[in-house]
């Protein structure tokens, strides 16, 4: 149960500003949220299937030692990109079948290798498990547009992400230097490597809020 709880809120900070998500606000102006909403759950679950069962094969041949080390840094490179965000690049606008293959083949391809994607790989391989961190994603994806579909309908044109994102990337990068503390042994430059980790993550945090970012239409 504490898997699945995990992975719901560890995805529903990925979506925040994600590209997923902006595309589930934009399909919110075109057709009505219900059809939006079981596109994203049909594109979600099979994606993040793919995605558990690739991380929990990861195990077989990676000592899961070195996997939570990865796991660490990854939460860390997230909370970056989440303050980075993302653009939407048209996806809502690709595809030209009925509303709910529109919405599933958009959000299929566009998880491909997103954020959301590579954080469902990262939870599968820490906790070796797929039945809990699949159902865990999925429920934090649907969270995550539902959040998205609202703000869409109801708030009008653009993402008010600038808070949400720096909310939601603090909690990452605060778990990922948590997580460097508690996986590298004792004795093997420790500290060093988390006082690097650190003054690389502030720079960079620094530098990317410093670029001014572009609100997203979602006519």
């Amino acid at each position: 149960m504490m898997t699945y709880l995990l992975s719901t809120a560890f995805v529903v900070l990925a979506e925040m500003g994600d590209k997923t998500q902006l595309l589930a606000m934009a399909f919110a102006t075109r057709y009505k949220a219900s059809v939006v909403l079981w596109g994203v759950l049909a594109a979600t679950l099979l994606n993040h299937l793919m995605a558990v069962s690739l991380g929990n094969y990861l195990t077989v041949f990676v000592p899961i030692h070195f996997i939570q080390i990865v796991a660490a840094v990854s939460f860390i490179l997230f909370g970056l990109w989440t303050i980075r965000g993302d653009e939407l690049d048209n996806e809502d606008k690709r595809f030209n079948f009925s509303p709910f293959w529109t919405v599933a083949v958009a959000f299929f391809i566009a998880e491909m290798g997103d954020k959301t994607q590579l954080a469902t790989v990262t939870l599968a391989a820490k906790y070796q498990t797929i039945l809990p961190v699949w159902m865990g994603t999925t429920t934090g994806m649907i969270i995550a547009d539902v959040i998205g579909i609202v703000v869409g309908i109801v708030l009008g044109k653009k993402i008010p992400a600038t808070t949400v994102k720096w909310v939601a990337a603090s909690i990452f990068i605060f778990f990922g230097i948590i997580g460097l503390y508690q996986y590298i042994p004792p004795g093997s430059l420790k500290w060093p490597i988390i006082g690097v980790s650190f003054v690389l993550t502030a720079c960079s945090m620094i530098y990317i809020g410093r670029k001014k970012p572009c609100p997203v239409e979602t006519k």
